[in-house]
């Protein structure tokens, strides 16, 4: 079998797997548009305004220009948006809600969404959006339909995982970008794994000794070849996925304490405390953006990650970068697969009004600007050529992550508790990653707290 070839920063290879059938277009009006035209409130009377927020700044960014085509059709609304850090942001979204003081619209992904569903604080997306329906993509559709009944606009789809590569790093450590296109990991680093070799060769201590030489001190870093951390999207997801197992099952309950779990955690927690070739946990449980921060400085050769690091590599990396595909496990290549939404608040404002920026937002020309400024693939269809228009000028090649998004992929995590879950199992995790506690004893602990927590 002829291996995938890397996708080289300097390279043009665009093709259908990102398109996802995005030769539609973008229209020439939306829906939103046209109906404003004729609508009520197209003339006269103070301007309302509504309000979004989200947590992604170069997604903000592109809805600013969004918003303002928006307001030229629809001149009595303005849109404003506030921005909220991911670490904080459904925390304060959940306080916020509960006290009445919500945006009109938010962002929302699968994982906390049920809740609000629960709770009837989503306004539904129902008849009203019946004409852009088709526009948006299947499984974005069927991660926020419940009983039938939709609660959110797509606007981003990751597809799934793939690796980013410093090529003046490989090409210090003697390796080529082919020579990261097929590697496979084995449980316990076993015969048969050519990923840890690869990362060792890459990982150099302060005295310039290489993870695979005589000498080498990994308690002295220098750069690291990979970054694993505990990083659920990015990197042990996948990973679980790929030893063939699940985090949860169809219940919702948590079932990551199992042979594959213990194959994948023990693997990801040995390239950090005993082959020293990814950052100590104690700089990464708490802070998800220091592996990426590190490999735009240039001391990480490998970053795996999601599309939704796409912009920020681009614009932040001062090296020759590329992608490649993740590393296969015991099952093959699996990947995370997530979509997010946009939301409306059952208590809006004004739900009229909401609802028309709702139909902009779930439009191919409201959506258009999100790929157009190369912030996320829009999960509109017709608003992908968009992102493909923007990376073809940037000849940065995309593809390797909407080609993982059609291959097996495990769920994201969702639940009516999942926010609690987390909260329940993350010390035991924050404890396994540091190397504290072994990779059984904590999956046990943390299985239990988590199953705990979503129970009541």
């Amino acid at each position: 079998m002829t291996p995938p070839t890397p996708r080289l920063s300097r390279r043009l290879l665009l093709g259908s797997a990102v398109g996802l059938g995005a030769a539609a277009g973008v229209a020439a009006c939306s829906p939103a548009a046209q109906q404003q035209e004729a609508g009520p409130g197209s003339s006269g009377g103070a301007q309302k305004t509504v309000t979004l927020r989200l947590w992604d700044e170069q997604v903000a960014g592109a809805y600013e220009k969004s918003f303002e085509a928006f307001t030229a059709a629809n001149p009595d609304i303005a849109v404003t948006t506030t921005v909220v850090a991911y670490a904080d942001y459904f925390t304060k979204l959940r306080n916020d809600v509960g006290g009445g003081n919500a945006d009109d619209l938010f962002w929302i992904n699968g994982s906390y969404i049920q809740p609000y569903i629960d709770n009837g604080n989503l306004m539904e997306i129902g008849s009203a959006f019946d004409a852009q329906r088709p526009d948006w993509i299947q499984p974005a559709v069927e991660q926020y339909t419940r009983d039938g009944r939709l609660w959110g606009v797509p606007q981003i789809t990751d597809g799934g995982i793939a690796v980013y590569y410093n090529a003046e790093l490989l090409e210090a450590a003697g390796l080529t970008p082919e020579d990261l296109t097929d590697l496979t990991w084995v449980p316990g680093g076993g015969s048969g794994d050519t990923f840890l070799p690869v990362l060792q060769q890459l990982t150099v201590d302060g005295s310039g000794r290489r993870g695979d030489e005589d000498g080498f001190d990994g308690t002295d870093p220098g750069s690291w070849g990979y970054s694993a951390a505990q990083d659920l999207q990015g990197i042990y997801y996948n990973f679980l996925g790929s030893a063939g197992g699940a985090f949860q099952d169809e219940a919702g309950r948590f079932v990551f304490d199992s042979p594959q779990g213990r194959d994948a955690f023990g693997y990801l927690v040995d390239l950090i405390n005993t082959h020293r070739v990814s950052p100590a946990a104690s700089n990464t449980n708490d802070n998800g953006d220091f592996t990426r921060d590190q490999f735009l400085q240039g001391t990480i050769a490998l970053f795996q990650s999601g599309i939704y690091n796409l912009k920020n590599v681009a614009d932040g990396a001062d090296f020759e970068w590329g992608i490649v595909p993740i590393p296969a496990g015991p099952q093959g290549r699996v990947s995370v697969v997530n979509n997010v939404v946009v939301a409306g608040n059952a208590d809006a404002a004004d739900a009229e009004a909401t609802t028309r920026v709702l139909q902009w937002l779930g439009s191919a020309e409201g959506a258009s600007y999100i790929g157009a400024e190369g912030a996320g693939l829009p999960a509109v269809v017709g608003a992908q050529t968009s992102f493909e228009e923007y990376w073809s000028a940037q000849d940065v090649d995309p593809s390797l992550f909407a080609e993982q998004g059609q291959q097996p992929s495990i769920s994201a995590p969702t639940g009516e508790n999942y926010g609690a879950a987390l909260t329940a199992w993350k010390p035991s995790f924050d404890e396994m990653f540091l190397g504290r506690t072994p990779v059984a004893e904590a999956l046990a602990e943390a299985q239990t707290a988590a199953n705990e927590a979503i129970s009541g």
